[in-house]
């Protein structure tokens, strides 16, 4: 293994040893990217993978007590198709599909924009797994993006459950998010929750940090805070990404678009970059 190489995996391991003892600038928000996803209630977990069925743990989302499952399912329209869409656990009292606007057009679907859980009269989409497949006649919405905190969370803040902000972003492509709702529990962990086309309109990976502005006070100074900003632009393909470099690091995972990687025999992952598919519900997979 080359000096570089050598190099490059114990910054990874010491930004690993050292990523979750640095306290957050004042105002500032983590942002976590949202790809598609599916929530099931448990009948449509049975009509999708059989009777008794149960979702499996592939591994935890940032949020108390959600978990990305290891089961995904096809999710179909009038004009296209995408595979293996993962299913997020637990179960629910109902059934939800979330998709970027890309993804919408791909399907040939208009889904409303709204808030997570507000499906009524959403629009319409199949549902198709290995043991049969159902149509929902709502459930399919582009999500608001929104912002999940604690009750601590907000008194620092100075915002309440329900209020709208603003969310500025620096970088090579500064962009604010407005009316950016406030969601308050005691089950959250503070996180800014966006899709993937707005993650590629500014050039935003997971972990980035935005900056909390509450409305009527942009003008208002605020702790300016380091963001990371990848250094391609995000790719929108689908299809596996076929990674040709000798070592796959938490950087290369993070710039990559596509959920699914393909690497040539031989190729070295390093852990944190394991950790980081695993956050983003990637798959990494080795040519046979």
């Amino acid at each position: 293994m080359d000096q570089q190489l050598i190099e490059r995996i114990v910054g990874e391991v010491l930004g690993q040893l050292s990523k979750d003892v640095s306290p957050l600038p004042a105002h500032a928000v983590p942002i976590a990217v949202s790809a598609r996803h599916v929530h099931l209630k448990p009948e449509h977990v049975e009509a999708l993978f059989g009777k008794g069925y149960e979702l499996t743990k592939r591994s935890d989302l940032s949020q108390p007590g959600q978990f990305a499952s290891n089961e995904t399912v096809v999710v179909a329209g009038p004009k296209g198709s995408i595979e293996r869409v993962r299913i997020l656990g637990p179960a629910r009292s109902l059934s939800q599909v979330e998709v970027s606007f890309t993804d919408a057009m791909k399907l040939g679907v208009k889904p409303p924009l709204r808030e997570s859980g507000d499906i009524e009269g959403s629009a319409g989409i199949t549902l198709i797994g290995p043991k049969g497949s159902i149509y929902l006649e709502e459930g399919l919405i582009v999500a608001q993006a929104h912002i999940h905190m604690a009750p601590d969370d907000a008194s620092r803040f100075g915002v309440q459950n329900g209020e709208y902000v603003t969310i500025e972003v620096d970088g090579v492509r500064p962009v604010s998010f407005r009316n950016v709702k406030i969601r308050v529990s005691d089950r959250y962990r503070l996180e800014m929750h966006i899709d993937t086309d707005e993650a590629n309109a500014g050039f935003i990976s997971q972990g980035t940090i935005g900056r909390l502005v509450k409305l009527g006070a942009e003008k208002a100074e605020t702790a300016k805070t380091e963001m990371h900003v990848p250094q391609s632009a995000p790719r929108l393909v689908n299809k596996p990404y076929e990674f040709k470099k000798k070592l796959l690091s938490n950087e290369d995972i993070r710039s990559i678009q596509e959920q699914d990687i393909l690497l040539d025999k031989g190729t070295i992952v390093t852990a944190l970059a394991k950790d980081t598919a695993r956050e983003l519900g990637k798959t990494i997979s080795f040519r046979k």
